[in-house]
């Protein structure tokens, strides 16, 4: 094996790997975040002849679905699900992110606490994730850590290995949200600052913006509908759906805990920092400054938005204190440096239990809504073609792939009309009617009315908490279509069969 990847032959050194081993049974058991099974059904649904952002509705740019391609279309030519073929190519990602990571460190700057909590540090990144495994921010955060250490090389003047590589994988995962990209901008800033005008022939910035330019020149030549359809919707609808203002976000659990362990890091971080040592703190300080910026930009306040942060500060803490042991090596008489990386892994691995939603969604799913969905349908609709009209995602997905039912409603929920919706009516009524309609109520109403009539779908699931406002009354998605003739008509031919929650389940009657 190359000197450069070569791990310590000391006796507990894979002994850090323990606390994301752990966490594997959590990531494979169900339920599936509802966020990753949603994209996945929109991708087996593209690949299955329906139209990205013409008949499939999102406002999620087209890379996320792009990639999502690659399970689905393993899934439709071998025995695997959907769901098992997307968990077999995220471990195959994390995996190639663990390799680029080893390969392109310098093992001889790093003392033997580091190497070792280094070592693990990309299956921690991987596994620790719990319940958010495979949403953006995840596939996000894999790849930065290799980008990290590449570019706390580069900041030293050095040349790592496999660096071409590693732009292209982090240019494309940062591409995966606009938000992201902050968190390249600040570092380059910071490798221009350190290297000055050797930065300019350095390949990684232009790699990774060549990646963007492509990316970006593609959208109206291969997704102009996203353009000229979807990004209205973004700008009229989706971006004050349930959003908050910027202190709100700073005063929710998971950021508000993030920043009070980011302060002091930050302070040991730049207080004294001098040598090649210092510079992986450094990038992974900025990193997660960047990370913290983007949640906060996002103004939704939600876990996964806050999860690359949390990866970056725990990675660097994990950081400072092996560092520390190794500049206090009468400290490691009668401990090993793997022991005292486990330690530090351990804990990276109990803050994610702590802040996360493993393992106890896992410990719960029997009793679940996901469950308890799935059940529900699996005999009316196994395989078939479901209506579900809901303003959320969860627990939807990952209920219908877990039975391999698909969804026929153009949206991920119906949230087009939460944002058509946001009060009530000025006159009392509680649906507008067509002519009234703005862009996005329209096409979901035309949309379901359409594909209801034209293919009634073997079953109907009707959320009752409808997600809008009580106006005298509640919000009924059944009415609000049966207004047209035709779906009244389809409508009359359903029955009643089963309840769940606040689910209600129809099908055709025989």
């Amino acid at each position: 094996m190359p000197r450069h990847i070569a791990p310590l032959a000391e006796p507990f050194h894979w002994l850090p790997l323990l606390p994301a081993l752990l966490f594997v049974p959590m990531i494979l058991l169900p339920p599936l975040n509802q966020d990753v099974a949603a994209v996945l059904q929109f991708s087996e649904r593209w690949l299955a002849g329906e139209r990205l952002y013409v008949d499939l509705i999102d406002i999620n740019p087209p890379l996320i679905f792009v990639l999502n391609l690659i399970p689905a279309a393993i899934s439709a030519v071998t025995p695997l699900g959907g769901v098992l073929a997307l968990q077999v190519c995220l471990f195959v990602y994390g995996g190639l992110c663990w390799l680029l990571t080893l390969r392109s460190r310098d093992r001889t700057t790093e003392g033997p606490v580091e190497q070792a909590f280094l070592d693990v540090l990309p299956a921690l990144f991987l596994s620790c994730v719990g319940y958010d495994f495979g949403q953006r921010e995840h596939l996000m955060a894999l790849a930065a850590l290799p980008y990290a250490i590449v570019a706390a090389r580069r900041a030293r003047g050095e040349i790592p290995h496999g660096r071409f590589a590693i732009a292209l994988v982090a240019g494309l995962a940062f591409a995966l949200k606009p938000h992201f990209l902050g968190i390249p901008a600040l570092v380059e800033l910071y490798v221009l600052y350190a290297v000055r005008r050797r930065w300019v022939r350095d390949p990684v910035p232009w790699v990774m913006a060549g990646v963007w330019a492509i990316y970006l020149g593609s959208l109206p030549l291969l997704f102009p509908d996203y353009i000229s359809s979807v990004l209205p919707l973004v700008w009229s609808v989706y971006l004050d759906l349930g959003g908050t203002t910027v202190w709100q976000v700073l005063l929710t659990q998971h950021l508000g805990t993030a920043i009070v362990l980011l302060v002091p890091l930050l302070w040991l971080t730049w207080r004294r920092r001098t040598g090649p040592g210092a510079m992986l703190p450094s990038i992974l300080a900025i990193a997660a400054s960047a990370a913290l910026a983007a949640a906060i930009v996002q103004h939704k306040g939600w876990r996964y938005h806050i999860l690359p942060a949390q990866m970056f500060i725990c990675a660097l803490g994990g950081i400072l204190a092996a560092q520390w042991f190794d500049a206090r090596q009468a400290v490691l008489m009668g401990s090993s440096p793997g022991s005292i990386a486990a330690v530090l892994a351990g804990l990276f691995a109990l803050y994610a239990v702590s802040s996360g939603e493993a393992p106890w969604r896992e410990l719960n799913y029997p009793t679940s809504e996901v469950a308890g969905l799935a059940h529900l349908l699996e005999d009316v609709a196994p395989k078939g073609r479901v209506l579900a009209l809901s303003p959320d995602v969860y627990p939807i997905y990952p209920a219908l792939n877990y039975i391999g039912a698909r969804s026929t409603l153009p949206a991920m929920s119906t949230w087009m009309l939460q944002g058509s919706y946001p009060a009530c009516l000025p006159d009392g009524r509680h649906y507008r009617e067509v002519w009234e309609m703005g862009q996005p109520e329209l096409l979901l109403y035309r949309d379901v009315i359409g594909d209801f009539v034209r293919n009634p779908p073997a079953a109907v699931l009707v959320d009752t908490n409808t997600g809008i406002p009580w106006c005298g009354g509640p919000f009924d998605f059944i009415r609000y279509f049966a207004r047209n003739p035709q779906f009244s008509r389809t409508w009359s031919h359903f029955r009643m069969t089963g309840e769940w929650s606040h689910y209600r389940l129809y099908t055709q009657s025989s």
